[in-house]
């Protein structure tokens, strides 16, 4: 090729999404199984007849239904096309090539990718021997080049979560002009009372003058709306105003925002479901941890097998039962609660790999 692209992008590993195979049970992706909600449906129908139309750049009906719900000025909300679009805009926004986006290691598997798109630096600060983001080394390793933490709670793909006096002592040691994002993909599925919710710790830090800290969530997973990509950001109005201006036009489209509306119409239900997929799993972890697996606790809708150098094999097991696995090489596996039959097919595939 005679074009001329940026030569650092050859050794950038793209984004591998969770596996399909037809016929086979997918807990690859951390998807609710279950399908949408007749209500959540209808809505999506309706808008489709208005798909002529360009969609509300700025999702101005679903930032201010968001604003009123975690209470909040509609200036400090910000939409995009999933949380994904939203952590790439952070790191736009926040870094040049002489700054640093910092995050745990192993976490969410875009925080590396989107740095190096962006062009800032990144540094990736090892997680604790029991898979918990390791604060403590997190702050040893900030330097002046430090803009943006990305602190996962729920961590993506371990499930483990900081309680609220740890993260708080984070935010208070973090330099003020350092911004810290809670990505809350996950916190729908927390049942510890000990972990809370981001939106709680961030309007402490506002209240005592910390203007460094915002809170990320989705609407892919407890909401299940996967496939049409929304999620929403709630920081200071100084930081929502500088995400916009790298925010590309349109970029949610109209059926997602409407059904991101009918989604928040139901839910209560939905949240129901969630409560039922924290029992699943808490099931699925008692189960692997008596067939003799080390299974952290989680708090998400997934749990992590620490399997190390034998992921590559137990993954290929996996399949050859017709369950689809997200395989970390040589690290482990992460695999999503379905529903209970699904789970069950799981755990017999689980029971038969040599151990």
């Amino acid at each position: 090729m005679s074009v001329r692209t940026r030569a650092d992008l050859a050794a950038l590993p793209g984004y591998v999404p969770g596996r399909s195979i037809p016929g086979a049970i997918k807990l690859a992706s951390n998807e609710v199984s279950l399908g949408p909600l007749p209500s959540v449906v209808d809505a999506i129908a309706q808008a489709a007849t208005q798909i002529n139309r360009y969609p509300d750049t700025g999702s101005g009906e679903l930032v201010a239904r968001l604003a009123r719900k975690l209470a909040v000025n509609g200036d400090e909300v910000a939409v995009g096309c999933g949380s994904v679009t939203l952590c790439q805009q952070l790191i736009q926004a926040t870094c040049t090539a002489d700054d640093e986006v910092m995050f745990g290691w192993r976490s969410f598997e875009a925080y590396p990718i989107l740095t190096h798109v962006v062009g800032a630096a990144q540094a990736r600060v090892p997680l604790t021997d029991d898979h918990f983001l390791d604060l403590d080394a997190m702050l040893a390793a900030i330097t002046p080049k430090t803009r943006l933490i990305y602190f996962c709670n729920p961590n993506n793909p371990t499930g483990t979560a900081h309680p609220r006096a740890a993260i708080e002592r984070f935010i208070e040691a973090v330099p003020s002009d350092v911004l810290i994002v809670i990505d809350e993909a996950y916190g729908e599925f927390v049942d510890d009372p000990e972990v809370p919710d981001g939106m709680d710790v961030a309007k402490a830090a506002w209240a005592a003058g910390r203007d460094n800290v915002a809170v990320l969530r989705t609407f892919s997973k407890a909401y299940g709306l996967a496939g049409l990509r929304v999620g929403y950001l709630v920081a200071p109005a100084a930081v929502i105003a500088a995400v916009n201006k790298v925010y590309v036009p349109f970029a949610v489209n109209a059926i997602a925002q409407v059904a991101a509306m009918a989604s928040l119409d139901a839910e209560d239900e939905l949240l129901a479901r969630c409560r039922d997929i924290v029992g699943e799993r808490g099931r699925v972890r008692a189960a692997l941890i008596e067939l003799g697996y080390d299974v952290p606790e989680s708090q998400a809708n997934f749990v992590w097998l620490p399997l190390g150098e034998r992921t590559a094999a137990f993954n290929e097991h996996c399949l050859g039962q017709k369950v689809i696995v997200r395989a970390f090489a040589g690290e482990g596996a992460r695999v999503t609660i379905g529903t209970p039959e699904e789970n069950d097919v799981f755990l017999a595939a689980a029971g038969s790999f040599p151990r």
